[in-house]
């Protein structure tokens, strides 16, 4: 659950740089959790579109690479090139056929070659230009091939997440877990410029791109008290936190409360969900001929 390239907000703020640095302790940690809430889905999908022996793969935003190495390990691919800012999770735990390169993908000469398989997850909420950027992993795309994109999608909506009616007709109050996610969205794109709000746009975006049989499904977890993405968003808001309080929505002891309700009994609710969107590039290719 690593993203990385630069999407600068009004302060200059990025990923990687000025939030979820790589550098702090336990960052590999927090990106893991989101890998064992997400992965078994992603390679599910990824295996069902033909990602298979004889396929050469591109990894983007590839993060400590758990991804990567089970589409080694399990779809038998020929190879993946997993692409990050920083790649220093990946140098630490190398496997034949997995080649790091440290990059920036809105760089203008990002330019690997084409794969059968593009992939990137919650990847592109993180960086600006977001049609153009999803042209340029279009065109990495050899005939045949797959792209396939996954970002977040809040489901915290003034409605959503909301506890049960107020017996006097009154308005619901928010969950804990609800005013933490709106706070943590603005101020990471305040920060960092993070927008999950174009992401329902894919479909259209990919097929702008020109590619063709372009699927969609959602998948969103619920969050059990001690789970791996239930842990996830507790960590994400401790690393976000004086962002999520210079938005005035939420001060510190909000924040506490909504860490003490994802480990509580009380917690009833739904994490963001993740929309995964493919497309298929026209034409065709032998797999490995790219």
């Amino acid at each position: 659950m690593s993203a990385r390239g630069g999407n600068d907000a009004a302060d200059g703020g990025r990923y990687g740089r000025d939030a979820f640095r790589p550098e702090q302790p336990g960052e590999a940690e927090r990106i893991d959790l989101g890998a064992l809430a997400y992965d078994d889905l992603t390679l599910t999908r990824l295996r069902a579109l033909g990602a298979g022996p004889g396929w050469r793969c591109l990894d983007i935003g590839a993060g400590t690479g758990t991804v990567s190495r089970r589409l080694l390990s399990e779809a038998e691919v020929a190879g993946v090139l997993a692409v990050d800012r920083d790649v220093r999770f990946l140098a630490e735990r190398p496997v034949p056929g997995l080649d790091a390169l440290q990059a920036d993908i809105t760089a203008p000469g990002f330019a690997p070659g084409r794969f059968d398989l593009v992939h990137a997850r919650f990847v592109l909420m993180h960086l600006p230009e977001h049609e153009r950027m999803v042209s340029v992993l279009a065109g990495l795309v050899a005939p045949g091939g797959v792209l396939v994109l996954s970002d977040a999608v809040d489901l915290t909506s003034d409605r959503t997440g909301a506890a049960a009616p107020a017996r006097d007709g009154g308005a619901a109050a928010d969950t804990p877990y609800a005013a933490a996610m709106r706070a943590m969205w603005r101020g990471l794109r305040g920060s960092i410029g993070t927008d999950v709000s174009w992401v329902p746009s894919y479909p259209q975006l990919l097929r702008t791109a020109g590619l063709r049989e372009v699927g969609a499904e959602m998948y969103v977890p619920p969050l059990l008290r001690g789970s791996p993405i239930s842990r996830f968003w507790a960590d994400t808001w401790e690393r976000s936190r004086a962002s999520m309080v210079a938005t005035g929505l939420i001060d510190g002891a909000g924040i506490d409360a909504a860490v003490r309700y994802l480990d509580s009994d009380a917690c009833a609710a739904l994490s963001a969900g993740m929309l995964t969107v493919w497309g298929r590039q026209p034409g065709t290719a032998e797999p490995g001929a790219r």
